[in-house]
Formats: structure tokens, C-alpha cells, sequence
């Protein structure tokens, strides 16, 4: 069976000014094309289908452009939402679609959604498993204590009635991240302080393969099973330098799976450069690339310079934003200390997870943040 991984589509996005429609639209056709070229059996959307809660009418439109592309091909798509994504919204009209085969998962109900497809070599369960958060998953297990991501992740993961013998695809939207293992973030994605959502990506080693979404760099989470699909546009800055793609799976029997990353060309590349104004601005160094990229544009020049940015957007139209860099910009931020309203808010435990992520590069396990629980209640009794 092929699949096709997808994740963080946020279908509306704008940065800095400039709508990412075009480029988005761009992406699902190559996307399409690549379902048909590769015969693919089913399309996985691992969350973050909009960039904000309520989306625009034209990212309604789009998205609907997009599940009547792939519908019309009679391929079954699977859908979970994300941390941008309202739940209740994406939900809307779940299980009528679901008989055009288009499975939608916005909600957590207790339980995880199971839809099954058969190839030549049996049944392939997909375990749809939308963005959850402690205080919701909570809710559906009273007598079980939910603090963190990692208790919510567990709870909902263990309502998977897996049989070892088939083989379980998870699609989840989380920040799942190895021991020992330092995973690539970008500005565009929501960071809470200090990984406070990170989550133990041990939890997924039962799954023959994991869907993932949320980092916006195709990477994988420390097995070679357990994949973000990353986003298919650059959207900030930080991305300049990613090759985007989407994840061509392909499972065969038991325990024999092949991901393949299909490359995505955008219209207009996203890049940075850097250099004095005269130097970026001249023919020489313009023919050397698109002038219509999308620019972050580093001036270095020391004297104080008149309109830069009217003189930059003479020659490179699309720059998305303008700094500089020179003695004058140049400041120690080294003594500067954070504020300690954030950090007074966190619990005992939350700390020391965050103190654990930044001194060994990952999350606690399950064993290890019993012994610390056990040892903050007793210090709270004395």
C-alpha cells in the first residue's frame, strides 16, 4: 500500500504581508500529480489544514479545491487536526464525508478513530489521533492523573486496541522527539517555553509507521518509521534553506516499510542575502538569482542609508522583511535576562521537564517523571 504523508498545510497563511495562496495551490498540484504518477492508495493530513481557527473564505475555498481533487481520483483521505486548527470546525460534516471516503478527526472522544484499508497483503489500520491537550484528555479519564503532553499522548494512544499481527499507521500532531535526539524547529510553528509539550517519541514504537505532524522540517523523530512530513511551503525566514516535500510511504508486508520524499518547487523560492546596498542592488549580484524570490534581505552598509528598503524593493519586489547588521546593531544580549513572570507561573514538575529537556536533549520518560512526582509530593508533605 502508498500513501501519501502530508502535514501542516496552514492553508491561508500570510507572512509578513504576503498571502501564501498561490503558493499553496502550486504545491497541492504537484502534490496531485504525484498521487497519480505513483499510484497512490490513500492521503494522510497530519493536522494544521488552516493557519488560524477561523479561516478565511479563501482558505475555505482552497481546501475544498483540494479534498474535490483528490475525491475525484477515488482516494481515500485520512484527516486530524492540528494545534492551529478549531477542532469543532474541521469536524463539521465528519461522518457524512466519511462515505465519500474522506475521514475526518478533529475531535478527541475518548477513544481513537480506526479506519482500515486492505492490499495484497491484508488490512492496514490507521489510528487517527488529532492535536490533544492535557485539560481535554483529562476529561475522558478521571481516575487517571493528566499533568502533561506526554500523560494526554499516552492516555489517547493507549485506547488504540493494537494487534501486533496487522499492521497500525498513527497519524498524530504532535511534538514527538528521541532520546537523545535534537529536532529541528521553526519560527513559524507555536513554541511553548521550554518544550513544555514535548513528548516521549517511545510511545510510538508499536506503530509499523507514524504520521507526524507539527515541525515544519521533513525530519524523522529518531526511528526511521516515526516521520514529520513538515510543511509543503516555506513559511518563515527560518525555512530558507529547507527542500520541501511530502512523504511518499510505501508498506508492503509486515515490518517492511520504504518512505521516498518527493520533491516540491515553489514559484518563487524563499532566500537571504546579505551585503551592502549598492552590492545587492547591482546587476551582477541580481542576475545571479530571481529577483522575484522572496527576500529577507541583511544590509551591512555602516553609513546611515536613506529609504533602504524603497531602494531594496526597486530591484527585489517580493522582500519580506529588511535588517541590519553593523557596529551599530551590534549588542551583547548576554546579560539580558528573561522575565520571571512566565517561570513563576509553571509548576515544580513543569520546571524541572523544562530544566531535563535543556540539559539532556529530551524528554523524561515515564519511569523518570514517576520518581520525580513521587519526590516533589514528598517534599510537599514535609
Amino acid at each position: 500500500m502508498k500513501f501519501i504523508h502530508l502535514s501542516d498545510l496552514h492553508i491561508g497563511k500570510s507572512i509578513n504581508g504576503f498571502p501564501m495562496l498561490e503558493e499553496q495551490r502550486h504545491a497541492f498540484n504537484q502534490i496531485i500529480g504525484y498521487m497519480e504518477s505513483n499510484k497512490a492508495d490513500a492521503v494522510i493530513i497530519a493536522g494544521d489544514v488552516y493557519d488560524r481557527a477561523v479561516p478565511s473564505v479563501e482558505a475555505v475555498k482552497l481546501f475544498d479545491w483540494l479534498l474535490t481533487q483528490i475525491a475525484l481520483r477515488n482516494v481515500p483521505i485520512m484527516i486530524i487536526s492540528g494545534n492551529h486548527d478549531s477542532p469543532e470546525r474541521l469536524n463539521f460534516a465528519s461522518r457524512l464525508l466519511s462515505r465519500r471516503d474522506i475521514f475526518i478527526s478533529g475531535e478527541f472522544d475518548g477513544e481513537l478513530r480506526c479506519v482500515t484499508l486492505q492490499d495484497e497483503y491484508g488490512d492496514v489500520r490507521f489510528w487517527l489521533m488529532p492535536f490533544v491537550k492535557p485539560a481535554l484528555v483529562s476529561g475522558f479519564f478521571p481516575d487517571r492523573r493528566i499533568e502533561s503532553y506526554g500523560d494526554a499522548a499516552a492516555a489517547a494512544l493507549e485506547t488504540a486496541r493494537l494487534d501486533s499481527n496487522i499492521r497500525n499507521v498513527l497519524v498524530s500532531h504532535q511534538f514527538y522527539t528521541p532520546a537523545g535526539a535534537v529536532l529541528i524547529r521553526s519560527e513559524s510553528e507555536i513554541n511553548p517555553i521550554g518544550g513544555l509539550d514535548a513528548i516521549d517519541a517511545g510511545l510510538l514504537k508499536e506503530f509499523d509507521y507514524a504520521a507526524l505532524g507539527h515541525l515544519h522540517r521533513s525530519q524523522k523523530a529518531g526511528s526511521e518509521n516515526i516521520r514529520y512530513a513538515g510543511s509543503p511551503v516555506k513559511y518563515s525566514i527560518s525555512e530558507w534553506m529547507h527542500q520541501k516535500s511530502v512523504l511518499l510511504v510505501d508498506m508492503r508486508e509486515k515490518g517492511e516499510v520504504i518512505t521516498e520524499a518527493l520533491p516540491l518547487t515553489p514559484i518563487r523560492d524563499m532566500r537571504e542575502i546579505k551585503g551592502k546596498l549598492e552590492t545587492l542592488i547591482s546587476a551582477e549580484i541580481v542576475s545571479q538569482a530571481d529577483r522575484e524570490d522572496y527576500l529577507h534581505v541583511i544590509l551591512t552598509d555602516e553609513e546611515e542609508l536613506v529609504d533602504p528598503m524603497g531602494k531594496v524593493r526597486g530591484v527585489y519586489p517580493n522582500v519580506m522583511s529588511l535588517d541590519f547588521e553593523n557596529a551599530r546593531t551590534t549588542v551583547d544580549l548576554s546579560s539580558i535576562r528573561a522575565g520571571t513572570e512566565p517561570i513563576e507561573a509553571l509548576s515544580a514538575f513543569d520546571l524541572f521537564s523544562e530544566f531535563f529537556l535543556d540539559a539532556q536533549g529530551s524528554v523524561m520518560s515515564n519511569e523518570q517523571a514517576g520518581i520525580i512526582r513521587e519526590l516533589l509530593e514528598m517534599e510537599e508533605m514535609h
